[in-house]
């Protein structure tokens, strides 16, 4: 009898372990079949707001409806649109027609950013500014005194300009050079700047020399000036598992990547554009995410809901996932916690390396991970904020955690294709996860805590810091705090999020480019004052770095 029950437990055992090689097959199988499709040159680098997001947001929504999953974006949809501030545009009806010839926009004339939307005729002499009419301006002689000066700002000089002949009369300003110095003016279409009074355009070198050359003429000058926004949408994709429960578990990943490297977020050095297909980043996490939905959608994990996100525009900064939580379809009050996969293709099949993020957003995490994983060699992070999208969860203070692999050479480059994909390292983080929100199926809902802020990365390196997290989809002027490191200055100092920032000692800013550039100028130890607009006030504080 004891020999027959042995035997019959070895059976057992061994068809078991053939189910889950199985099972493990499959997984893997289905893994290479999303990495595969998202990452193929046909989607073009998946782009937020393009025919390749399209192609893939219509392939993750079949998959949530093959998956069982509700559709719960927009109107009984699987798809949330959102809009993504681009900057500013010049639209058609821009014109410049000097002497009868009609000049191209961008490559005869520009319009600056800041210029007025107005249009005039006149008949104008470069020679004799008169009231009313428009008035001309050589670069010549300012690029020349100022060539040997390193505090030089050509487009302040520019504004100053500006608002010196405005203040005399002038109806547009137009302005050329004649000089060998180059001036390297274009429309700078993300530029954030106070609009002038008056119309205000460049004529490029060529053009200005067949139409400009004769400063006694008299020219018949026809101009309008149509500044617009521009503005494309990006498509976040919502599944949910309705178990009828209080509070619901949210899995998300990014699918968007960087098409050609238009947002000029590419690491890539090369001059010919070329397709990011972004297989880690991140094809990889949003593969995971959706096997994933099949597996809880096949267990027994009732007791709470899912929902998954496939979340776009985050390589622009997070677009997707602030709107989300920002125009939530379920209460967001509900939500337990949120897991989220961002580059969890690269596992290295030596050290087993795995970054997890958000330990300590909730006390529970320190009883239901383990650093001393029998697989992975795991390395904590305990920060709920970073580069990825459960920084927007954190911030309305859900629990998160954050799986990563790790970067490499071909992040953010055409090199990150499919091919390099670790498809077996992948599979054991999809169990891991699994097993987290299997666990969590045998506890309470989890506490929240707040925790450190992690630190924004940067190419540059800086001095000093003020301690705030840039909102980047603000479209204002300035930057808006989306958040504020514990500990630090603007914590210190009394600046909260949904402040906006527009000034540090003598420089002024309008983005957050130009906000690192002001950093720049400052040292440890240093005092100085910080502008910031809050609602309909203006408030100074005193500051030492």
């Amino acid at each position: 009898m004891l020999r027959i029950s042995i035997l019959f437990l070895l059976i057992t055992q061994l068809s078991f372990g053939q189910k889950q090689k199985k099972a493990n097959k499959i997984i893997i199988s289905n893994l290479q079949t999303h990495v595969n499709f998202l990452a193929d040159d046909k989607l073009e680098g998946r782009r937020t707001g393009t025919n390749g997001e399209k192609l893939a947001y219509e392939y993750i929504s079949n998959e949530f409806k093959k998956n069982g999953l509700i559709a719960k974006g927009d109107n009984e949809t699987y798809i949330q649109a959102f809009e993504v501030n681009e900057g500013k545009q010049i639209n058609k009806s821009t014109h410049f027609i000097i002497d009868g010839n009609d000049l191209k926009t961008e490559t005869d004339f520009t319009p600056f950013i800041f210029s007025a939307n107005k249009s005039f005729e006149a008949a104008s002499s470069i020679a004799l500014p008169q009231r009313d009419g428009v008035w001309f301006w050589n670069l010549k002689d300012v690029l020349e005194e100022n060539k040997t000066n390193p505090h030089f700002d050509l487009q302040e000089a520019i504004k100053t300009k500006v608002k010196e002949v405005t203040d005399k009369g002038a109806a547009g300003l137009i302005l050329f050079n004649t000089s060998a110095i180059a001036d390297e003016i274009k429309f700078e279409a993300k530029a954030k700047t106070e609009t002038a009074a008056i119309p205000v355009i460049y004529v490029y070198k060529a053009a200005a020399e067949k139409y400009l050359k004769d400063e006694a003429a008299t020219h018949d000058i026809k101009l309008k000036v149509d500044i617009g926004e521009k503005k494309r949408t990006g498509h976040n994709v919502v599944g949910y598992m309705d178990n009828g429960a209080n509070s619901t578990i949210v899995l998300g990943a990014h699918y968007d990547h960087l098409g050609y490297g238009e947002d000029k977020n590419s690491l890539y050095a090369g001059s010919t554009p070329q397709i990011h297909n972004g297989a880690d980043d991140n094809a990889s996490g949003t593969a995971a995410m959706l096997e994933l939905s099949k597996m809880i959608k096949a267990s027994k994990l009732k007791k709470y809901n899912y929902l998954f996100i496939a979340f776009s525009g985050e390589e622009l900064g997070l677009y997707g996932s602030k709107h989300y939580t920002e125009h939530p379809t379920i209460n967001l009050s509900n939500i337990n916690y949120m897991i989220n996969l961002d580059m969890v293709g690269r596992l290295n099949d030596s050290t087993h390396g795995l970054s997890i993020g958000g330990y300590g957003t909730s006390p529970k995490w320190g009883e239901l991970l383990n650093a001393k994983d029998n697989f992975f060699t795991i390395k904590f992070d305990s920060s709920g904020t970073g580069p990825s999208d459960h920084t927007s969860f954190y911030r309305k203070d859900i629990p998160v955690l954050f799986f990563f692999t790790g970067t490499h050479g071909d992040y953010h480059k055409p090199s990150d294709d499919a091919n390099k994909i670790n498809f077996e390292g992948e599979l054991q983080i999809v169990k891991y996860i699994y097993n987290i929100v299997d666990a969590t199926n045998k506890t309470e809902r989890l506490a929240f805590t707040k925790t450190r802020e992690a630190a924004a990365t940067s190419k540059n390196t800086f001095k000093v810091s003020l301690g705030i997290m840039p909102d980047y989809t603000f479209s204002g002027s300035g930057v808006k705090v989306d958040g504020v490191s514990e500990g630090k200055l603007a914590q210190k100092i009394g600046i909260v999020a949904g402040d906006v920032v527009e000034q540090l000692g003598d420089f002024k800013f309008t983005d957050v480019q130009s906000y690192m550039q002001a950093l720049g100028k400052f040292k440890k130890g240093e005092a100085t004052k910080v502008k910031v607009k809050r609602g309909d006030k203006e408030l100074w504080f005193d500051i030492v770095f």
